[in-house]
């Protein structure tokens, strides 16, 4: 079964795609076998051990509310982030679980934070993001007992199952008419059928959905990522979690109304900083992001993509022609754009990882980068192999990128690096957009680089805050 653009961009709660997304859509599975087989009642405890990466920057990442939240039957991509307030607010007052009361049962039981049991030095063998749920009866018998994985971007994965996207992928069944798994391959198809890269995508695409509700959910995944940045944009204070970093974007929005009022070109990189500083200010807050692959990195192809709606040749053109060719350019460009960046995605899952926690944040942040440099020399009228080279050439110097958020929490470096990678991504299209598409180390080559890169890399720098600006950089 192949990737789906709607596997890679997902709607849902921040910080993190999979210390927070991913944990809280396990526990809605288990939730749901609970009502399934009819257990609930019988339920009289909870047992959660939480593995890993998870149980090491789990309460920086809201790892833990998040369970508690999925076990309450709520789902990522639809609840708000005023219900999550609400409910995490009640059961820390009560200490009361609303065991599925989201799936239309529910079970009140006193259960907490408190009553995970954290394993944060055991990684179990399938994926440092691990996670155990059982439910037990009255007499202590175990009613129910799964393993869950979170493999990064909101993927999670059961024990014993062999596809470690399978959960977020729609379970049609479909057969795809180009399938491909590495760069090499989507070429192949590009060139035998004269189709562009996300023409390719798109053809996939269609053994899900009709070509019209493929766009319309394109333009919804880029109409959250524009709600996201708007929502930071009025949002002042300090970021939660203790670090008292400022939110930056609001009056960084204040300067540039100012300074550039007319929207002048030559503040493009500004405006990209801005964008990708505010959707990465709302993710931190816990706010409503799109995972694009990851929450870590979501602010680097929403940054991108508004270049690609403000400042591309096809975006200015149209401008210039008025508010209604503009409307109708812009959405073309996002329906491109997404195509194009979610193939080269596909690359990094079949091939690598975008987990922060198996690869380091090169596999968050770099992918991103990847993905969006795609979207852009596609936007700019790329032939498949400039925007291959495009892909390559953000992803090479991105390699080797660890992630050590400070404090486990994604503020410090995660914020500023998605927009050095946006800008990153913007100058990695425009480089391959100046040559013909040749060149001499290929897309494939680099993700496989940066898988063994990630192999190698020591735990301390994937996730678990345990090394680099984590422990260098006093976080209270």
């Amino acid at each position: 079964m192949s990737i789906s653009v709607f596997d890679l961009f997902t709607v849902g709660i921040g910080p993190s795609s999979s210390h927070t997304v991913g944990p809280m859509r396990a526990a809605r599975r288990f939730a749901e076998t609970l009502v399934a087989g009819d257990l609930l009642e019988r339920t009289a405890d909870l047992r959660l051990d939480i593995y890993g990466s998870l149980a090491a920057t789990g309460r920086g990442h809201g790892t833990f509310t998040a369970i508690l939240l999925g076990l309450e039957g709520y789902d990522p991509e639809l609840i708000l982030p005023d219900q999550v307030e609400e409910r995490l607010a009640d059961i820390d007052s009560t200490g009361t679980l609303r065991l599925c009361s989201a799936l239309g049962a529910g079970k009140d039981l006193p259960y907490g934070v408190e009553d995970m049991v954290q394993h944060p030095l055991t990684v179990l063998d399938r994926h440092t993001n691990g996670m155990r749920f059982q439910a037990l009866d009255a007499e202590g018998s175990v009613l129910a007992d799964e393993t869950w994985f979170s493999v990064g971007g909101g993927f999670i994965v059961q024990e014993g199952e062999e596809d470690a996207g399978g959960d977020q992928q729609d379970g049609s069944g479909a057969t795809v008419p180009h399938p491909f798994s590495t760069a090499q391959q989507l070429l192949e198809h590009c060139h035998a059928t004269g189709m562009d890269i996300s023409e390719v995508m798109l053809a996939n695409e269609r053994t899900r959905r009709t070509e019209d509700e493929i766009r319309a959910g394109l333009l919804h995944i880029w109409t959250v990522m524009e709600e996201c940045k708007d929502s930071s944009l009025r949002r002042t204070g300090l970021l939660p979690g203790g670090l008292n970093v400022a939110r930056r974007a609001p009056e960084w929005h204040r300067r540039l109304r100012e300074e550039d009022p007319d929207r002048d070109p030559k503040f493009w990189q500004e405006w990209v900083n801005l964008v990708a500083l505010a959707v990465n200010e709302e993710n931190a807050s816990g706010g409503r992001v799109v995972t694009a692959p990851t929450n870590g990195a979501a602010g680097i192809i929403p940054a991108v993509l508004f270049y690609a709606t403000h400042y591309s040749p096809a975006a200015l053109d149209a401008a210039a022609q008025g508010p209604e060719a503009l409307r109708v350019a812009r959405e073309q460009i996002v329906t491109r754009f997404l195509l194009a960046a979610a193939a080269v995605g596909v690359l990094y899952k079949e091939q690598a990882s975008i987990s922060g926690a198996e690869v380091g944040c090169q596999g968050e942040v770099g992918s991103a980068s990847s993905m969006a440099a795609a979207g852009l020399a596609e936007v700019l009228g790329g032939s498949p192999a400039h925007v291959e080279n495009a892909a390559e050439i953000a992803m090479e110097h991105n390699l080797g990128l660890t992630c050590d958020p400070i404090g486990g929490l994604v503020q410090i470096p995660c914020i500023e690096r998605n927009a050095i990678a946006a800008a990153k991504a913007i100058n990695a299209a425009k480089m391959a957009m100046w040559g013909d598409g040749t060149h001499r180390v290929s897309l494939d080559e680099v993700i496989v680089t940066m898988r063994e890169t990630g192999k190698d890399m020591s735990h301390k720098y994937k996730e678990t805050a345990l090394g680099g600006l984590a422990v260098n950089v006093v976080a209270c």
